[in-house]
């Protein structure tokens, strides 16, 4: 397991509620995944593989392909950090804002 520290997310409000970047990824996940739960449902906070979302490596990979079309940059499969990147809607929408290509 990696030690490297992920960058601080802003203290803005209730946990539970989802910022406009958060958002947009909610409703990317329950349209590639077909997920049979609303977008504005998904606590940014709670995992998303496995228990939580139960998301399995497929539908990562899924996700992955998806945010690389729509943000214009790569998520690789063989990143150390994609545990971090994929721990919640929070972390990933956290990876996507610092290294999405601006449009």
């Amino acid at each position: 397991m990696s030690s490297t520290a992920q960058p601080p997310i802003p203290a803005t409000g209730d946990a539970s509620e989802q910022s406009p970047i958060e958002k947009e990824l909610a409703v990317l996940l329950v349209n590639a995944l077909n997920l049979e739960v609303a977008p504005e449902d998904i606590v940014p906070t709670d995992p998303l593989y496995g228990e939580g979302l139960g998301l399995d490596s497929i539908d990562i990979l899924e996700v992955a392909l998806e945010v690389s079309r729509r943000y214009g940059f790569q998520l690789r499969s063989d990143d150390e950090r994609n545990q971090q990147i994929f721990q919640s809607l929070r972390t990933l929408a956290t990876h996507v804002a610092q290294h999405r290509v601006a449009s």
